[in-house]
């Protein structure tokens, strides 16, 4: 089946179809244009909600981790990766398919004129030897009459006994010539027909079967190009599917990790104020006023003056306590400046926030004892080698650094002071409530008028005036957005992360990848609990957003 035997006069035809190849090429190639267009802003849209609703933390107080928001923070960033992966397809087809089928596009136009143009030039020289045949044959047919004529007139005045002989002779010569001049016309006319024939022949057998040929070719060409095309459009999204699935299957990991008992005992420990709840209200008797009449006839005896106490104040300093299990005043901890040992928190509150301090000052007095040592290797490795350095320009900051070790250490004391101050305190509280209970009927006369457990003014002052502990949860999503996660990285060695900034990696942790080295030799990470810091470059293995989730 070949267009040059079967199609070998559909030339203007031949040459509608293949323009509207190339037009279906376009069409495809403008399709495939949006469908990336579409990919790019499914992915951008993608990132900007991850952006806008990924945690804010607070540099000052870390909020409480619920499992629930965890995995939410888990499955953004695997919505991240997801967008990743939809910027992956974007890029293959742009590259893989839009980029090809428009090259291609291009360079087909240019073959398709070629061809036409050989065509047409073809069909040119045929219809210019056509010409010159049919020249000839009207040159040839135009001298025959002529001679024809010139015979009658040389017929005819040699049939007239009248005409001279001189008339005659130059009849005779006349025909002659136009004899001569038919039979050259004669020739030329075969000749010329002869070559139109061989023309042709080669025109309709050779030439144009060629031609068409070449635009069949193009043409299957063009109509593989867009079944390849076709497929490398389903290959750029298939190819990214194992990733796309481990993304779903990171999501679902996170919501299988929700706890709702671990929330619920993390609410416990943020909110617990380690106050025994009240006591019962005792009876108070305003019958003692009451004396008994004379009628009785004893003589009663005057019984010893009770004061009365009023009501009004009792109730409205019980009241006082009632937030506790009622309804909390509607303060917060931004309304005054924190107290520095935390007096004004409930004991269990006031215990957690000193032990979280010790913690953080122990972990900087580890830095400074740390950097104590590096700075003493440093001066020893100067006296012994001065070419290296100087070791008194050492000096300043070793003595800086024995002052703030010594300055931890003092504050660490302090706070431990403070902490085994509430600690006795709480302990001593509860002894108390225990003692009140078996006790509770005593004479009112010892009794507290409010019915409370506390034994001195001011720390009944500080439980009447306590504020409610205030979190950050609700505010989570004001705080400065976090750089979005740019790739992963793989830790080829292990790194203790000492010093500040830097963030301790196993070998072989996966972490993501948040800044890249800047040439330093240092690359910022995140693990998956959002823990942030600088790792060495060269202890990393590094992928960028492309392959995010393949290792």
């Amino acid at each position: 089946m070949s267009w040059g035997t079967e199609l070998w006069d559909q030339f203007d035809n031949l040459e509608k179809h293949t323009q509207w190849g190339l037009d279906f090429l376009d069409k495809y190639a403008k399709f495939v244009k949006e469908r990336l267009e579409i990919e790019q802003n499914y992915a951008k849209q993608l990132r900007n909600l991850v952006k806008k609703f990924c945690p804010k933390r607070s540099s000052k107080e870390e909020e409480p981790r619920f499992t629930s928001c965890i995995a939410f923070y888990n499955i953004l960033n695997e919505l991240n990766d997801y967008a990743g992966q939809r910027e992956v397809v974007a890029e293959e087809i742009g590259h893989r398919v839009y980029a090809e089928i428009m090259k291609y596009s291009y360079e087909l136009k240019a073959e398709r004129k070629s061809h036409l143009q050989e065509g047409r030039r073809a069909q040119q020289y045929l219809e210019m030897c056509m010409k010159q045949m049919d020249s000839s044959k009207k040159k040839f047919e135009r001298e025959c009459r002529e001679a024809e004529k010139a015979q009658q007139t040389y017929e005819r005045l040699d049939n007239d006994a009248n005409a001279t002989k001189s008339d005659v002779e130059k009849a005779k010569q006349q025909l002659n010539l136009r004899t001569h001049m038919a039979d050259e016309s004669k020739n030329e006319y075969a000749a010329q027909l002869q070559n139109y024939n061989a023309e042709q022949h080669k025109h309709f057998y050779i030439v144009i079967p060629q031609v068409y040929k070449h635009l069949q070719e193009m043409d299957e060409r063009r109509t593989v190009k867009l079944s390849e095309c076709y497929k490398g459009f389903a290959d750029a999204e298939r190819k990214v599917i194992p990733i796309i699935s481990k993304c779903l299957e990171g999501m679902v990991q996170a919501a299988k990790s929700v706890d709702e008992r671990r929330d619920s005992q993390i609410v416990v420990d943020c909110f617990k104020s380690g106050f025994e709840p009240p006591g019962d209200y005792p009876f108070e008797d305003y019958s003692q006023h009451i004396y008994r009449t004379v009628s009785d006839g004893t003589i009663s005896t005057p019984k010893p003056e009770v004061t009365r106490i009023d009501p009004k104040i009792t109730m409205g300093k019980a009241k006082g306590k009632l937030w506790l299990f009622g309804k909390k005043p509607k303060w917060s901890l931004r309304m005054g400046p924190a107290l520095e040992d935390f007096s004004h928190l409930p004991p269990e509150q006031r215990r957690k926030k000193l032990q979280q301090r010790i913690d953080e000052l122990n972990r900087e007095l580890q830095k400074e004892i740390d950097q104590k040592e590096a700075l003493n290797k440093m001066k020893d490795v100067y006296e012994k080698s001065p070419q290296m350095g100087d070791p008194s320009s050492l000096q300043p900051k070793i003595a800086e650094t024995m002052s703030n070790i010594e300055k931890l250490r003092t504050e660490i004391q302090k706070n431990e002071a403070w902490l085994s101050e509430v600690e006795g305190k709480v302990s001593q509280r509860s002894e108390r409530r225990h003692s009140a209970e078996a006790n509770h009927l005593v004479a009112q006369g010892r009794e507290s008028p409010e019915g409370s457990y506390t034994e001195d003014a001011n720390q009944e002052g500080r439980i009447q005036t306590q504020p409610p502990v205030h979190t950050e949860f609700d505010d989570e999503f004001d705080d400065d957005d976090p750089l979005p996660a740019i790739g992963h990285c793989k830790a080829i060695y292990p790194f203790d992360g000492n010093n500040e900034g830097t963030l301790a990696m196993k070998e072989g942790e996966v972490m993501y990848i948040i800044e890249e080295d800047k040439g330093d030799g240092w690359t910022r990470a995140r693990r998956q609990n959002g823990e942030e810091g600088y790792v060495p470059t060269s202890y990393i293995d590094v992928t960028l957003e492309k392959n995010s989730k393949g290792s």
